[in-house]
């Protein structure tokens, strides 16, 4: 094969024997190139490919993924603030029933008149007010809450602690007030007999009289003159119909002469409660009531404890 190279200057022409290895070196080099080329093309097709913009429908389900991935988010955070309301719910529940609690320890004082009703009504809620603020008012947070509530705790603790105690005191000197005992146990009549030696009504004789007698008109109110419980009701000989209370600390008190007895044996009775109704049972010589008061098994002048209620 022979390779004819033209010149440019005089029409020259040159001839370029080639040879059998040299054709076929050419060839192959032809080749290479064309095999580079179309690799080149390849590629350059499959990167405008990757390149290319994405489908309708390709889009629609990206959107889809992340509308997904959102909701699942959004679910999550709901859960969470739902926790957290349903905790804020209960802890305001226990707030709420603890007020409930003081609201009626404080009534109670209220109506036992330690507390004076015309400055504290618990019934109703505290009066509050104040000009509005100029500021954008803002909600509160679940930390702020969260906050608010436990400094609420430790004060409704601190005051149910002071109320609780305050009421033990109220408790405990109601309980002396009401076994102290002191007045009359009638609630109209009049001093018939003093306490001591006296002379008999059916005798005359010089006789020592251990309670003192009041006086009244039949069938009317015998009361208790301090809080108790009651020891014997019922006929005794000389004394007829006899109520007897125990007042506590050895402390005793006998009500005789009873026309009719309000009571049993058992019976709590309160101060100032009608325990009989005055008459002239036993050894009498018209309606009254024999008083006794007994400390310790020895009998007491009833006049002093009925003098304390005028001091």
């Amino acid at each position: 094969m022979n390779i004819i190279l033209v010149g440019k200057h005089h029409g020259k022409s040159r001839v370029l024997p080639i040879n059998a290895t040299l054709a076929a070196a050419l060839v192959f080099f032809v080749l290479l190139m064309l095999a580079a080329a179309g690799w080149a093309g390849y590629q350059v097709a499959v990167e405008r490919a990757e390149a290319r913009e994405p489908t309708n429908a390709e889009m629609v389900a990206e959107w889809q993924g992340m509308l997904a991935r959102q909701k699942n988010q959004l679910a999550g955070i709901e859960e969470n603030v739902q926790q957290q309301v349903d905790a804020l719910t209960l802890r305001l529940g226990e707030i709420q029933g603890r007020l409930l609690r003081l609201d009626a320890l404080g009534q109670r004082f209220v109506e036992s008149g330690f507390v004076p009703s015309d400055e504290f009504d618990f019934t109703q809620p505290a009066a509050v007010g104040g000009p509005e603020d100029a500021l954008a008012a803002d909600s509160y947070s679940a930390p702020q809450l969260t906050r608010m509530i436990e400094e609420m705790e430790r004060r409704i603790d601190n005051r149910e602690q002071q109320l609780r105690l305050l009421d033990q005191l109220v408790s405990s000197q109601r309980l002396e007030d009401e076994l102290y005992l002191e007045g009359r146990p009638i609630t109209w009549g009049w001093l018939s007999s003093h306490y001591g030696y006296r002379s008999d009504p059916f005798t005359g004789k010089r006789t020592w009289h251990d309670g003192v007698d009041l006086a009244g008109k039949d069938g009317s109110d015998i009361i208790a003159v301090a809080g108790g419980v009651v020891t014997y009701a019922g006929d005794r000989y000389g004394y007829g119909n006899l109520v007897e209370i125990d007042h506590g600390d050895g402390l005793v008190s006998r009500y005789g002469h009873c026309k009719k007895v309000k009571v049993k044996v058992g019976d709590v009775v309160q101060k100032g409660q009608v325990v009989a109704l005055m008459g002239s049972t036993g050894r009498s010589t018209g309606p009254h009531v024999h008083f006794e008061v007994i400390q310790n098994g020895k009998s007491q002048n009833p006049e002093k404890y009925i003098k304390r209620a005028s001091r």
